[in-house]
């Protein structure tokens, strides 16, 4: 089936209308909980007074949100605004030399912040990395990436570290683990591409060049190393048409959404409420799901803010950074989850499509995702629910290749040629339904809570089966159309620029 097959025009205008039903039917009831749940004992450390013209509290119950733009807010515009200050000065007088001072600033902002205890820890991690990569051995340099990996993520390495440095306040933790991951993430990237460098090697200048640029040191994204190397040593610093105009309105928009989010949690407390088993247990079905699936959306909208602030101040120093996460709303199947897509592309390039080169051979497949949720387990900090989310996502995502494969044995395969391209669209859109959900169930869970997870599958598949359950998947078919269609309009205007390139 084409990505391009098209539906009628009043079949989607019918799946966009109930569609928009479900989600303002939904949203009122998520509202009318939170109206009501404003002053409950259970939920004071998670729904405190808000911006006071609005008359109502606020939910306060991400503490990183919170932090990023209360207490931390000013610290945060005055690295960054020196950061492009400081890049357009040198850009402008040293082009040649600009890498050179992003180091510089990057170096003195971390020890300013963190102290010079840690700054030594990741330089010595950096050291040792390096030498590895000498060996130019790639399982040499995994092993030691992935150990280094593990003294930060855990038990007893971790607490020994971080047990060096002194001081506290709020996000000191949250800096120094996103810090010194992203640093060991980095020089495994450097290491496996002076591997693959044919005549001698990147000098360790190269590599704290990279490291140590300010905007991606604590939070990232990941630039693989020979995207960062080959855009950073250019001495041609033209912009593009355009391309000031689209990093203002960028910018524009990761204000307006940060506003919205602000705005947003004076009125549906979707991360408080999931809190109280008891209280959830009198949400109907409806809003129960809008709920799980609130909470996924608002996790892509922080995680799009952080990476879009970031990805701006980097594209002003004429970089060309990951794009933020996919919005969850937009997808329907695994290959395409996931809320950091530096990360996502470093899993994808020096692991997952390393081992299951083009994925179509099952077994490949299978050590391939374990591979790379192994990684990832160790990336987040092995626990009980990371392990729990690791399964689930990594048999998602092998589920979905035994069902590819099973659906183009005979007769299914005579049977889907035989039908027309709109129908066999439509039976698609049937199983990326339900395909839908199950990247929700599995993802709330390490977003959230299990015990909420649980609710929600209960509910859903249980409970209120068969009213609820095919309700709700029926909607999520409809949503899962609207998604094919701009699917295939962008397929369309992608062909058109091609075309016009090679014209």
């Amino acid at each position: 089936m084409g990505v391009k097959t098209m539906l009628p025009s009043y079949e989607l205008g019918f799946y966009a209308l109930i569609v928009t039903c479900a989600v303002v039917y939904s949203g009122s009831g998520i509202f009318e909980a939170s109206r009501d749940s404003m002053n409950r004992k259970a939920f004071r450390d998670g729904i405190k007074p808000g911006w006071h013209y609005f008359g109502r509290k606020m939910d306060v119950a991400d503490f990183e949100w919170v932090m990023w733009f209360t207490s931390f807010r000013n610290v945060i515009i005055f690295a960054l605004s020196g950061h492009v200050l400081f890049g357009k000065i040198c850009s402008m007088t040293v082009p040649q030399y600009r890498a050179v001072m992003y180091m510089l600033y990057g170096i003195l902002a971390v020890l300013g912040s963190m102290g010079l205890v840690y700054l030594m820890i990741i330089l010595s991690h950096c050291l040792v990395l390096y030498s590895v990569a000498l060996a130019k051995q790639k399982w040499l340099c995994y092993a030691a990436g992935l150990c280094c990996l593990a003294s930060f993520k855990v038990e007893p390495f971790s607490s020994w570290q971080s047990g060096f440095v002194t001081g506290a306040f709020d996000l000191q933790d949250v800096l120094f683990y996103g810090g010194s991951g992203f640093t060991i993430m980095r020089c495994m990237s450097f290491a496996l591409e002076s591997c693959e460098r044919k005549e001698g090697i990147y000098s360790i200048f190269d590599l704290l060049k990279y490291n140590f640029y300010l905007p991606f040191f604590f939070f990232g994204p990941v630039m693989t190393f020979d995207q960062f190397h080959a855009q950073v040593s250019t001495r041609d610093l033209r912009r593009k048409d355009d391309e000031m105009r689209n990093i203002r309105v960028h910018a524009l928009l990761h204000v307006g959404a940060i506003i919205a989010v602000d705005i947003f949690f004076h009125f549906f407390y979707i991360l408080t409420l999931p809190s109280d088993l008891k209280f959830m247990n009198r949400l109907s079905d409806w809003s129960l799901a809008g709920l799980a699936y609130s909470n996924l959306v608002y996790d892509w909208v922080k995680a799009a803010v952080m990476f879009g602030v970031i990805n701006t101040i980097a594209r002003l120093d004429h970089l060309d950074p990951p794009q933020p996460p996919k919005c969850i709303t937009m997808l329907y199947v695994f290959a395409e989850t996931h809320f950091d897509r530096g990360i996502n592309d470093w899993l994808c390039k020096y692991v997952y499509d390393h081992i299951g080169e083009n994925h179509d051979n099952i077994m490949k497949e299978l050590v391939a995702t374990i591979a790379t949720f192994a990684v990832t387990t160790l990336w987040l900090g092995p626990c009980e629910i990371v392990y729990i989310w690791s399964v689930f996502n990594c048999f998602g995502l092998n589920f979905e290749l035994w069902v590819q494969k099973f659906f183009q044995q005979e007769p299914f395969a005579k049977l889907e040629a035989k039908m027309s391209e709109a129908m066999s669209r439509r039976i698609r859109a049937v199983f990326g339904a339900a395909n839908f959900w199950a990247i929700v169930l599995y993802n709330i869970l390490a977003l959230n809570s299990l015990e909420f997870a649980l609710l929600v599958t209960k509910r859903l598949l249980l409970t209120g089966f068969p009213v609820s359950t095919l309700s709700i998947w029926f909607i999520t078919y409809c949503g899962v159309q609207l998604i094919k269609e701009r699917e295939r309009i962008l397929a369309i205007e992608e062909e058109k620029c091609d075309k016009a390139k090679a014209d």
